[in-house]
């Protein structure tokens, strides 16, 4: 019994084998048209591949477009308008945070100061002008400090203690103006230098070609474009801050007169 159970086996296992090459030699043109559409579309593929690299070239992000158009123009004159505008913005945050915590509510705090000179109150005034933040405090808390020698001195300490605070709200403000002229200066400076070689090319090569001119035109220029570009910037945040100190130049003149009138108005 178990010799025949052995020669079915064998049998069924000829048979399987068999049937499985058939299977393979009948795929065998199959498998040929397959490889041969395989390699029409590798073809289709590499056809289409200038495309996709051109939709890729055009799909640049703005960070790639500036890294390459630093680059064309040159480090060399690039890195001076690039410093202009790193220390130029340091400068412009600093200056717009300090005017940002110089701000305070004038009008509260001398509501505050006329509640306690009424009383007569001149320490909790001073204290209150100690604990408020910004010029305007300042200036009281000296005008207040001086109440004892007469409303004269009085005036003339908010005088001069003014004058030293607009000066600390101006700081830094020429540094900015610098970086301001420095910027497209160096742009000109390079577009120049660059002209000046684009023709020291033209006349190396013996030949006034539109590929030389234009492409020495194109890296000349492009100097001057982002020095521009760097000088608009810091332009518009200058005005900003000196809009900024306007404004609290403003409330500091407009605040000292209200302030001699309430310590003549309870000066005993």
């Amino acid at each position: 019994m178990k010799k025949v159970i052995a020669l079915l086996s064998i049998a069924g296992l000829l048979t399987f084998m068999s049937a499985n090459a058939q299977d393979k030699n009948a795929a065998t043109p199959e498998d040929t048209t397959a490889a041969a559409t395989e390699q029409v579309d590798e073809q289709a593929a590499e056809a289409e591949a200038p495309a996709v690299t051109e939709e890729t070239a055009e799909s640049k992000s703005f960070h790639q477009v500036l890294k390459e158009k630093y680059i064309q123009g040159g480090a060399g004159w690039m890195t001076p308008v690039l410093l202009c505008l790193i220390f130029g913005m340091a400068l412009v945050i600093e200056r717009i945070l300090y005017l940002n915590i110089s701000t305070s509510n004038v009008k509260k705090l001398l509501s505050g100061i006329e509640d306690n000179v009424s009383k007569g109150d001149y320490n909790g005034a001073k204290e209150l002008c100690r604990n408020t933040r910004g010029p305007v405090a300042s200036i009281f808390y000296q005008g207040l400090d001086r109440v004892d020698e007469g409303l004269e001195n009085v005036e003339k300490a908010i005088t001069s203690y003014g004058g030293v605070q607009m000066a600390r709200l101006e700081s830094n403000l020429t540094w900015i103006a610098l970086f301001i002229a420095l910027a497209p200066s160096f742009g000109f400076l390079g577009t120049v230098i660059g002209m000046v070689q684009a023709f020291d090319d033209i006349e190396a090569a013996g030949d006034i070609s539109p590929t030389v001119v234009a492409g020495g035109m194109k890296v000349a220029l492009l100097t001057t474009v982002f020095g521009l570009i760097v000088a608009i910037i810091l332009q518009i945040f200058y005005n900003y801050i000196v809009s900024k100190i306007e404004s609290l130049v403003n409330q500091m003149e407009d605040g000292s007169i209200t302030f001699m009138d309430i310590l003549v108005k309870y000066k005993r």
